[in-house]
């Protein structure tokens, strides 16, 4: 049939159709379907929602199955830029379409769509619509006065009343007499709870009321006043390096060029600044800007200061918002009532239609990593997003990522270098915690950072970090008789022992389990708990130091909404003096009156099986070093360790970076590790341990054997065993590729029982 278009679509559907795109074609009345609209298509012998990804005119191969509606809504769902973000999802990641498309979506989009008529001009039609739910979306019908040419009289008497109002029951009236007195609409649902739900529709029918549909935006920073905290004073102007900065980006924000450039300022050099001004360049040219935030808990003071400085609401997004929240903000960025968009790693997802510059703050941290389907990586997604926008993006860090400096080092991409320009760097002591042992002393906390906790002079606004990168109050329990250590039965992997619930969890599969009286091994009650985390180190501080406020920043305190920035505000404030916590404590805080930072362990995860421990272990340590001495009083780090000569804690307390990276870039070249190669890891996950050993070793054979056949530079690793090798009652084997192009050999997403990490973030 001439002029018959066909539309390509992301079928929400479980199973093949999710896993790819497939054909209809556009019925005469549907031909102005353009891309990114939702629409009804038949798949098997049911009826499912899709999204239009793109519109032909060529004529496919095969016979194809006509688009059966429309969904309508405001527009197209998704923009041009966001579908072809979507694309290269699909394409790099090997991520279902359908899978991709609905995390692009605010939620509950497609999860309500129902029939609705309307008259037309010649009768009566039916269409489909999107409906949000109201359980989702909070929908109120708001009820108003109607004007009648004369006030209703507060007491409505039936000599007094309109003709309309005659002859209304007790409710009826009761119910008027309400909205007479209100100072605006009320929610219909509160007036049917208190005068019943026959009242409305009378009134309605009468014409004493009416009607309104008035939705309730729920904004996540309501109440929040646009304001720096701290008592850090407010920037007068830019030095000299962040200047330079500033017009060495906005140059390409005023053109319109993509760009890649490395932020690399220590900490305290004022990244946040450079932040402001160019995002304020990009709304100049009537363009957005969208920052990336490792952890939304942290960024609030980055939040509170371009709303303060830039004068402009600033749009959220994280997974700690209620579905509503996301779903309201995800309506406000599409309409453009916000420009700017500050959130965590689903906010490179968000619809924002015109992005005129990309900031990844703290590019290095491994939590913009997705760890579930799609398993994009936003720092890598942000720099093809600015690509596809033609706008610069910004990776900040005082501690970047190996593969960035070393991408940076080979002029892949710029690099701007930023001095400190608040306080000085912090003196670094290290402690060996072998000699703390062998003088008697088997707490956390060593002599020489309990006799500078002493010191700390709270009446003076002297502030401290305590940093231990586990949470919990004891990371084992074990039985002194015979040894048992209570585990995990899924993962079976050490329980640790929580005291605010008196209870034990897995850290790696979130089950819990009590704290068992006697050994279910040998009946014994000589029950010990060993090691600790930030639950007991908050403990003994607060017990040993009484005169000192201590507070807790973990992601038990995260999980509990509102409370993670309760705590940063707190802290911030000066309203805790000792600030005890994980990897939270190292990253955004600005707070000029910390002049100590403790170290309680820094050898957690400096020896763990993985090519990226030094370079993790040396990123958390030098970011919470920089978190001392950024006002006028020197600060003074204590980092405890039983490897004091380890070249990270050598690096570290030299302040050398300069040796640490080029050291780490040697070895990536030498096993073509990013950026010198990719890596690829396949992980098969099945009940039974012989099974899935037996398909990692199969899948691994196969590899070799196409990779010996593509004669190419690809390694093949495995089968291994998986660090926590059973997770969910499922065995997990690795198979990891290596190389330059470890995909040709891959090829495609191999399927059950494999999951593909694509550029993984440890190979564990």
């Amino acid at each position: 049939m001439t002029g018959r278009r066909w539309a390509e679509v992301a079928v929400d559907a479980a199973g093949p159709a999710g896993g790819q795109t497939l054909t209809y074609h556009l019925p005469e009345e549907l031909a102005d379907v353009s891309a990114g609209e939702a629409v009804l298509v038949e798949y098997g012998r049911r009826r499912a929602l899709g999204i239009v990804m793109a519109v032909a005119e060529e004529e496919p191969e095969r016979e194809t199955k006509p688009v059966l509606a429309r969904i309508r809504s405001d527009g197209p769902l998704l923009a041009p830029l966001q579908i072809r973000l979507a694309r290269h999802i699909c394409r790099h990641y090997l991520a279902p379409p359908a899978l991709v498309m609905r995390q692009m979506l605010a939620p509950g989009t497609l999860e309500r769509v129902e029939r609705v008529v309307r008259q037309a001009a010649d009768g009566v039609v039916a269409e489909w619509s999107v409906q949000p739910a109201r359980t989702r979306d909070k929908l109120e019908r708001r009820v108003r006065l109607t004007a009648l040419g004369a006030e209703v009289p507060h007491s409505l008497e039936a000599a007094q009343a309109p003709p309309a109002a005659a002859r209304l029951g007790p409710r009826q009236r009761a119910l008027l007499l309400e909205l007479a007195n209100s100072d605006g609409p009320i929610s219909a649902a509160r007036l049917a709870e208190r005068h019943g739900t026959s009242a409305i529709p009378g009134l309605v029918k009468r014409g004493l009321v009416e009607l309104e549909t008035a939705r309730v935006e729920r904004l996540p920073l309501a109440g929040r006043p646009a304001a720096r905290r701290g008592t850090r004073p407010l920037d007068a102007e830019l030095t000299v390096e962040q200047r330079a900065a500033v017009d060495r980006v906005g140059g390409h924000i005023y053109a319109g060029r993509h760009v890649t450039v490395l932020l690399e300022g220590t900490t305290a050099s004022g990244k946040s600044a450079v932040y402001a001004a160019v995002i304020a360049a990009a709304l100049e040219r009537g363009r957005g800007a969208l920052v990336l935030v490792p952890e939304i808990a942290l960024a609030v003071p980055l939040l509170d200061r371009l709303r303060h400085d830039l004068g402009v609401e600033v749009g959220l997004l994280h997974s700690a918002l209620g579905d509503g929240e996301r779903a309201d903000e995800w309506r406000r960025i599409r309409s453009g009532e916000v420009r700017v968009v500050v959130g965590t790693r689903m906010a490179v997802l968000a619809p924002l239609p015109d992005p005129g510059v990309i900031i990844v703050d703290e590019e290095h941290d491994p939590a913009y990593k997705s760890d579930r389907t799609p398993r994009y990586q936003a720092r890598d997604l942000a720099v093809e997003l600015a690509l596809l926008a033609s706008a610069p993006v910004i990776l900040g860090s005082a501690t970047p990522d190996v593969a960035t400096a070393g991408r940076a080092q080979a002029g892949e991409i710029g690099r701007i270098a930023l001095p400190r320009v608040a306080g000085s760097r912090a003196q670094v002591e290290v402690v060996d915690l072998r000699l703390e042992l062998a003088q008697g002393n088997r707490g956390l906390i060593s002599r020489r950072l309990e006799a500078e906790l002493a010191a700390l002079d709270s009446s003076a606004g002297e502030q401290a970090i305590l940093l231990i990168n586990r949470r919990g109050s004891a990371s084992v329990i074990v039985c002194r008789d015979c040894g048992y250590v209570q585990i995990c039965p899924e993962c079976q992997r050490p329980l640790v022992f929580h005291a605010a619930t008196l209870s034990l969890r897995c850290h790696h599969c979130g089950a819990t389990a009590p704290v068992a009286r006697r050994c279910p091994a040998c009946d014994s009650p000589r029950i010990r708990y060993l090691g600790g985390g930030t639950e007991r180190v908050e403990r003994d501080v607060g017990i040993r130091f009484p005169n000192l406020r201590v507070g807790r920043l973990d992601r038990d305190v995260v999980e509990r909404k509102g409370e993670a920035a309760r705590v940063v505000d707190a802290f911030t404030d000066g309203e805790i003096d000792v600030l005890v916590g994980t990897a939270l404590v190292a990253k955004g805080l600005d707070v000029p009156q910390v002049t100590l930072v403790g170290v309680i362990s820094a050898d957690i995860a400096l020896n763990l099986p993985d090519e990226r421990a030094a370079e993790r272990t040396y990123q958390l340590l030098a970011q919470v070093i920089g978190r001392a001495g950024r006002g006028y009083k020197p600060g003074l780090a204590v980092i405890q360790t039983y490897f004091p000569d380890h070249p990270v804690i050598s690096a570290v307390a030299s302040g050398d970076p300069a040796t640490f990276y080029e050291s780490e870039l040697a070895s990536r070249r030498l096993f073509r590790s990013p950026p010198f190669g990719r890596l690829i890891k396949l992980t098969a996950a099945l009940e039974d341990r012989a099974a899935a050993e037996k398909a990692a070793a199969d899948m691994a054979a196969s590899l070799r054997t196409r990779a010996a056949a593509a004669a190419g530079d690809t390694e093949v690793l495995g089968p291994l065993p998986a660090y926590v090798a059973r997770r969910a009652g499922r065995w997990r084997f690795h198979v990891v590729l290596r190389g330059a192009d470890p995909m040709a050999v891959l090829g495609g997403d191999p399927g059950p029982p494999w999951s593909v990490d694509i550029d993984p973030e440890s190979l564990l």
